[in-house]
């Protein structure tokens, strides 16, 4: 198939790709590097197989493509909120665009929502027949209610065009390639220790995570698209971990001597998240197989490459 995968040149995008170009199918990367990186796609861009096109999806593009991965999005706070009218545009305009183009060229639509459509739940653990808890004018909400307008779009094209659609809300993911500098607790705590800085943990660390490998999550992905199944479906790992827990692991790995320190807790952080996998495990047969451990090992791994590779 011609697979067109937005946000491509992304953390989640690129170990997509290389699934997808692993199957051998045909592969088209739509990014406009905002947190993407070539570095995630370098090994396919001789590829005969492989097309890079450098775009915004805020703009429309025609293509034609068989199924449409639309990825695309700042993904953590610090990015997202960086810009947030530019987020929400590219939830909102960006989503319409693509369906837009699902719609015409008659390609499969997968959007890749969030755990955050959940905001700061007050059901635990959560499924997907809960609504949420979101601030609709909090500093969180052009990614918040943008995914959850991103969904209502997609539920429309699908109802009113019959555009074929495929929904699934991410919980927290990590793995190799993350962004140093993204603000998410795995990647803060890992370059803390390798820099030898104190381990920032927010609030008294008691909120919980949970934490779903990378390439767990991508078989998800792929599961779900090539299924019956529309979702909204929930992809994460269910074993959950207070953040201080989280800081002491990534301590013990990298630095045993490294400080933890305390600050304030940011506006709307939800103090827990946990997802409910029954859906995922009785309609895909899915559930996470990497441990917290052994993905943090890979994880580590990857980061000090990149940050000794920098030193040099």
């Amino acid at each position: 198939m011609r697979i067109l995968v937005t946000g491509g040149a992304g953390f989640i995008g690129s170990h997509l790709i290389d699934r997808l170009m692993a199957q051998g199918h045909e592969v088209v990367c739509l990014d406009n590097f905002y947190t993407g990186t070539k570095r995630n796609i370098l090994k396919w861009m001789d590829n005969p197989y492989f097309e890079l096109i450098r775009h915004d999806i805020t703009e429309p593009i025609r293509l034609e493509v068989d199924q449409i991965y639309h990825l695309a999005c700042p993904a953590s706070p610090v990015h997202y909120q960086f810009n947030p009218v530019k987020t929400i545009k590219t939830n909102v305009i960006g989503t319409l665009n693509m369906l837009g183009l699902a719609k015409r060229v008659k390609a499969r639509f997968f959007l890749a929502s969030t755990s955050e459509v959940y905001g700061d739940p007050d059901v635990h653990p959560q499924t997907e027949d809960y609504r949420g808890n979101v601030n609709c004018i909090g500093i969180r909400s052009c990614y918040d209610e943008g995914k959850r307008v991103a969904e209502t779009l997609s539920f429309d094209y699908h109802r009113q065009n019959g555009v074929d659609i495929r929904v699934v809300r991410i919980f927290n993911t990590y793995g190799p390639r993350m962004l140093e500098n993204d603000g998410r607790v795995v990647s803060n705590f890992i370059v803390q220790a390798l820099r030898n800085q104190p381990l920032t943990v927010y609030g008294d660390g008691s909120q919980t995570r949970s934490f779903c490998y990378v390439s767990d999550l991508v078989e998800g992905f792929i599961r779900l698209m090539n299924s019956d199944e529309i979702g909204p479906m929930n992809l994460g790992n269910p074993g959950e971990y207070t953040i201080l827990e989280l800081a002491q692991k990534i301590q013990n790995m990298i630095n045993p001597g490294a400080e933890i320190i305390f600050k304030p807790l940011p506006q709307d952080d939800p103090k827990q998240r946990q997802p409910d996998i029954t859906l995922a495990k009785s309609w895909l047969g899915w559930e996470p197989t990497v441990p917290l451990d052994k993905g943090l090992d890979l994880t580590v791994k990857d980061f000090r490459d990149r940050i000794e590779g920098n030193q040099k």
